[in-house]
């Protein structure tokens, strides 16, 4: 098989399993306990908060630990809309129809069954949120505006900073989903301007089941996992030690070997988009062509069933996706594909493929000699 869903998941990188293994077995101590063994599980995620606010370039009191990036979302979204209704009175939210159902889910469950009225903006062809989108929605009356950085299913990745901007002048919370971005983007946060910032650690290459969420220090934020006081009382129960030790390492990794990473995977990128285009009739990439995340490459293709595709691709020996592997088996075209203006005939033929840093350009050209047969085969099933 050849792997090409990064966006999915990555492999854990060897350096992160040995940063972890201690605190499975001879560290194995509660970091709440007084005790010896305690006190060193502490001191290891001291240490684990102090090398992502480094990277993130915040203070350490201001990066929370969870279990995972859609938690980390949860937490920056209802806990700041709390929040907000409750220091201000404001009440609104804002998202990108385009979003990661770990917020747009959130958002509807907040509308549904807590009252908070729901904004929806709109996005260009590309996926992009706009500034100019932005600044006409907001009101006197809105709490928090949530708008991801990059685009997990069709990489494009947002002008957060301008974004960020126009909330500040305005009063407003700025959270920004930046699980797919972290592996190749910056993600200083005082340049970047966010008051909130969600990671997930399987991304680049760390362990699943562990995130983190930036939260600026001041940002009205109501818990909504209580219990102990871990994690400055805004995320209550017993931190997960190996796993926070491994996205710090994780994290680490990524930051000092970002640009090596992104110029192994970009001229790969690269050839499979024009490949692919001028190969396969009927074919259209989505997201943006050049503003768009180094590794990701994503086509829609018509008359294609998407899921079918995978199937077959997978028969074939590559492992793709069909867009969000959160979407994998939903037979109508995802949310990102109607907000970008698809047909149904198109939006249900989506491909995502992304590689990685075991991606090899063998493993391109098998996949690019393989795609153009599979694709006209999956035509000829539909």
């Amino acid at each position: 098989m050849i792997y090409l869903d990064y966006s999915a998941t990555t492999p854990v990188d060897p350096r992160v399993v040995e940063a972890m293994t201690p605190y499975f077995t001879a560290s194995f101590g509660n970091p709440s306990s007084v005790h010896r063994f305690g006190q060193v599980a502490e001191a290891a995620i001291d240490a684990a908060r102090e090398t992502v606010a480094h990277v993130l370039k915040c203070r350490p009191d201001e990066v929370i630990f969870t279990s995972c990036g859609s938690e980390s979302d949860n937490l920056a979204i209802r806990g700041a809309a709390y929040g907000m209704r409750e220091k201000s009175g404001a009440q609104w939210v804002l998202a990108a129809r385009a979003e990661h159902p770990a917020v747009t889910k959130t958002l509807q469950h907040l509308e549904k069954h807590e009252g908070f009225p729901i904004e929806w903006l709109d996005v260009d062809e590309y996926g992009r949120v706009t500034p100019e989108v932005v600044a006409n929605a907001i009101c006197e009356n809105t709490a928090v505006v949530s708008v991801m950085y990059a685009n997990n299913e069709i990489g494009t990745i947002n002008p957060i900073g301008e974004i960020a901007e126009i909330c500040r002048a305005n009063n407003i919370l700025f959270h920004s989903d930046a699980v797919q971005a972290a592996a190749y983007l910056p993600v200083d946060v005082t340049e970047l301007g966010v008051d909130m910032m969600s990671l997930g650690a399987h991304k680049f290459y760390g362990p699943k089941g562990v995130g983190v969420l930036y939260i600026r220090r001041g940002t009205p934020l109501v818990s909504h996992l209580t219990g102990g006081g871990q994690e400055f009382n805004l995320r209550a129960g017993t931190q997960n030690v190996p796993y926070i030790v491994g996205f710090a390492e994780a994290l680490r990794l990524a930051h000092d070997e970002r640009a090596a990473r992104a110029s192994h995977v970009r001229p790969m990128r690269d050839k499979i988009i024009g490949t692919v285009l001028e190969s396969i009739p009927e074919s259209q990439l989505t997201g943006d062509a050049e503003n768009r995340l180094p590794h990701h490459a994503s086509f829609v293709f018509q008359g294609v069933d998407g899921n079918l595709l995978l199937t077959l691709l997978d028969a074939a020996g590559f492992a793709c996706s069909s867009g969000s592997a959160c979407k994998t088996g939903n037979p109508e075209p995802s949310e990102v594909m109607n907000a970008i203006g698809l047909t149904r005939e198109w939006g249900l033929g989506s491909l995502r493929v992304t590689l990685g840093r075991d991606t090899t350009v063998e493993h391109v050209n098998s996949f690019l000699n393989a795609l153009p047969g599979i694709v006209s085969k999956a035509r000829s099933l539909k």
